[in-house]
């Protein structure tokens, strides 16, 4: 018996030498690690992490730029990922990994005091990292504050006036349809829209293409200089999807309402 635990302590000690011999200091296992293991393992100065789900690991694998490996035989140097910091959080039982070069994922904690509150969060986090690809993939991008709407309707008024007859009306309507954007940027900031309508159609009026409003001051600014930015792709499908809706409702001529018939009497209701 003795013989034998001192061959199975053996074994276990290579499994852990080969560890130590690649050179990593953090192991992350996802299944279970012996106890003698550990001991070797942090007798050398390791910090060994089992029971780490297949989905955290590849993440892990990515932030890090490592490789995952089936047997701790084949750890080599060219395996071993790289970061600044690794730390234990007590209070919320995760492991922080920070500090990695050029990560290719990364992990965003929301914290909140009810699911509603947290989807909300998440939502508004997955909308700001879609923005930022899309500004990335494109590599295009409009200014924000009302700035493309004011200028759209002042465009489209413009050009509704060497249109004339009744097609003049309807393009007309399309380009007040841009007032929305503004105008609802006034109200939800708390400032009166009627007039900061007018002092964003008087500033493109002399040509500032890129003025729109400062929601915390109020004042009609270079959005441009002040870095307010969105991407062309979001604004030209919002505009596309906006204008195919109303198309679609014009072309609605009546509603049909379909109720179903008195069981008893065959009758429809009201009769």
């Amino acid at each position: 018996v003795s013989a034998f635990s001192q061959q199975e302590r053996d074994t276990l000690k290579k499994l852990a030498d080969s560890v130590i011999n690649a050179g990593a200091n953090v192991v992350l296992c996802q299944k279970g690690i012996a106890d003698p293991v550990q001991f070797f393992l942090a007798k050398n100065g390791i910090f060994a992490i089992e029971d780490v789900p297949e989905k955290d690991l590849k993440y892990v694998a990515r932030a890090l730029n490592a490789n995952i490996v089936n047997k701790p035989e084949d750890l080599t140097a060219k395996d071993l990922g790289h970061a600044g910091v690794v730390e234990e959080d007590n209070d919320m039982d995760i492991t922080r990994i920070s500090g990695c070069r050029n990560p290719k994922t990364v992990t965003i904690l929301l914290r909140g005091t009810s699911d509603y509150l947290l989807d909300e969060l998440e939502r508004a986090v997955v909308d700001g990292t879609r923005v930022v690809m899309d500004a990335i993939e494109d590599g295009t991008y409009v200014v924000g504050g009302g700035a493309v709407e004011t200028e759209l309707l002042m465009k489209i008024r413009n050009y509704a006036e060497t249109v004339g007859g009744r097609v003049q009306l309807a393009i007309e309507g399309y380009a007040t349809a841009f007032e929305t954007i503004p105008r609802t940027l006034a109200e939800n900031s708390g400032y009166n829209p009627i007039d900061k309508l007018v002092a964003l159609k008087n500033a493109h009026a002399k040509g500032e293409k890129t003025a729109g409003l400062n929601v915390y001051t109020g004042e009609v600014i270079d959005m441009l200089e002040e870095g307010v930015l969105e991407p062309l792709r979001s604004k030209r499908q919002s505009i596309k999807s906006a204008s195919e809706t109303a198309i679609m409702l014009a072309r609605i001529d009546d509603m049909m309402i379909t109720q179903s018939r008195n069981p008893a009497t065959g009758q429809m209701p009201g009769m």
